[in-house]
């Protein structure tokens, strides 16, 4: 078998103390041991061996971690490849999410959906368009297991991860069995994850990478001790977040910036000795780019309940890569690269920023490549950029994907060299990775590179708009009149009066910030930025919000 199940075998077998899944917080708590995980997996992977081929591609539809973990790990004793399928939302049009979803399915090359509880009321649906479905429940009171994993080679397709973006046009990364070797052994390596002694409690999506690989793999490669629930669950009351890690002795969690932002804003407000965040070692903030503003916020309202500075850690990843390219250095307080503005947005050069200058803008220093993981700053003809010189990002190494798989069919990530361009902007700087933006969101104005993350920023240090739900959109991109907008939500602003002042002093924090002034802010209701399905704005999709403006 590959090293990769291997390890999760070998994890489930030993016993590992008794470590475990700890799911369906906070109503009804269930705690499976990795080894009853891997009784069930192997009883899916029985019915699987009546299913499916060894090779073929297995879709999950679920919500609870409880059902998802014995799932993935039963498509891989079996041989198959496994994707997450993106959960249609409680306002969703189910007829558009399951053409969206045969889509998805066609691009895959899936004809098999496996459905966790909850979403059994699809299944009439998904029949309506010729796709085979099970229960997972089903699968897991199979009278049988099975004996031995199907041989899988380190080239053979374990996880077909979908990317973040909008369904209309699905495309899935090809990321192997030694792909996930490589890099959860990087990630244990530089997190010194320790299975006797670390905790990971998470409410992060399964259907996205820093979920299923970070918070769900790892332990279960590990046997980890591991608390998972819903975003759901989050998202309708943060702060159960901390309790869980209080009240399971949690040492490793992640999350991205909007989370630690609300978060902070929840935990102020709570009375002392709420919450015991003093076991939590490892925060990971992995959006690109971190919001230092909101890591500051989470480390200071967390003091009052014994979280350590040095807690939170920036990083950088993307599914590409599997999941995880750098980490800052344990044990240390985020450092924050402050760099001329002039310098950055004409010369795409980082120069640090003279003592009181006025003009800056800060970026988080996202750590080193982990191990076998290289990073490198191009120009747009490919050629290697020293440090501090801005330039197109590229990673190479046995983390990252060899290629995707479209409904044109597949198609290579990484050139010849293997080198693979990230399509973010940045540059490096002590050894350690800076990511300045998306290349295709820079807002480009009388020859300056205005980065949508600065813009946001200012936004949002304006009272009464949403924390992390600010988005500055590109207008009529790539003309010499190319404008930007703001588009932000506020649960404030009820009145035509009040929309006005908002509008007003966004625009003010903005043209403070950048320099520039937006040719509209857009105030919005809660809920109704478009998002992808892990919570991270979707510029382009913003930027039809604003009609009258971008024609």
């Amino acid at each position: 078998m590959s090293r990769f199940v291997d390890g999760i075998v070998g994890a489930a077998l030993d016993g590992g103390g008794g470590r475990g899944l700890v799911t369906g917080e906070p109503r009804a708590t269930r705690r499976d041991t990795w080894g009853q995980v891997h009784d069930e997996a192997r009883r899916i992977a029985a019915a699987l061996r009546e299913l499916a081929t060894p090779g073929s591609a297995v879709a999950v539809l679920a919500a609870d971690p409880g059902a998802i973990a014995p799932a993935v790990q039963g498509g891989w004793l079996a041989g198959t490849s496994v994707t997450m399928l993106h959960q249609p939302a409680p306002r969703t049009d189910l007829a558009r999410w399951a053409q969206d979803a045969v889509r998805v399915l066609h691009v895959i090359g899936a004809d098999l959906v496996l459905l966790g509880p909850s979403f059994e009321p699809l299944a009439d649906l998904l029949r309506s368009y010729g796709i085979r479905h099970h229960d997972l429940a089903e699968l897991a009171g199979h009278p049988d297991r099975l004996a031995e994993p199907v041989p899988t080679g380190e080239d053979a397709t374990a996880l077909l991860q979908l990317t973040s973006g909008s369904t209309a046009e699905p495309k899935a990364v090809r990321i192997t069995h030694g792909n996930l070797h490589a890099n959860t052994t990087a990630m244990v390596r530089s997190v010194r994850l320790d299975p006797e002694r670390d905790v990971s409690v998470s409410w992060l999506p399964l259907f996205h990478d820093m979920g299923l690989v970070g918070t769900l793999i790892v332990p279960m490669a590990i046997g980890m001790e591991a608390v998972q629930v819903t975003p759901t669950e989050f998202l309708a009351a943060p702060l159960l977040w901390p309790e869980l890690i209080s009240r399971y002795g949690g040492t490793v969690t992640a999350a991205p910036s909007f989370a630690y932002a609300v978060t902070a804003h929840r935990m102020s407000r709570a009375e002392d000795g709420a919450f015991d965040l003093s076991a939590l070692r490892f925060a990971l903030n992995g959006a690109d780019p971190v919001d230092t503003a909101a890591a500051h916020a989470f480390t200071e309202a967390g003091s009052r309940f014994g979280l350590r500075e040095t807690a939170v850690v920036c990083a950088y990843g993307m599914a590409e890569a599997t999941l995880a390219v750098s980490l800052a250095p344990l044990g240390s307080t985020m450092r924050v690269d402050t760099v001329a503005a002039e310098a950055l947005e004409r010369g795409n050069r980082a120069e640090p920023a003279s003592p009181g200058a006025t003009s800056t803008r800060s970026f988080a220093l996202l750590g080193s490549a982990l191990p076998g993981m290289e990073v490198q700053v191009v120009d747009a003809e490919g050629v290697e950029l020293g440090e501090r010189e801005v330039g197109r990002l590229r990673i190479r190494g046995p983390a990252v994907t060899s290629g995707y798989l479209t409904a044109d069919g597949p198609v290579p990530a990484a050139g010849a060299d293997g080198w693979f361009d990230t399509g973010d902007d940045g540059y490096l700087v002590d050894g350690q990775v800076v990511v300045c933006g998306r290349r295709k969101d820079v807002i480009i104005m009388g020859g300056r590179n205005i980065y949508p993350v600065d813009v946001e920023r200012a936004a949002g240090e304006v009272a009464g708009v949403r924390a992390g739900n600010a988005a500055a959109v590109r207008l009529d991109a790539g003309s010499r009149r190319e404008r930007f907008a703001v588009v932000l939500e506020s649960a404030g602003a009820r009145t035509e009066e009040a929309e006005k002042a908002l509008r007003q002093e966004v625009t003010t924090s903005v043209v403070r910030a950048v320099g520039a002034r937006p040719a509209a802010v857009v105030v919005l209701e809660p809920g109704t930025l478009p998002k992808t399905p892990s919570g991270k704005l979707r510029r382009a999709a913003t930027a039809s919000l604003v009609p009258e403006l971008a024609g």
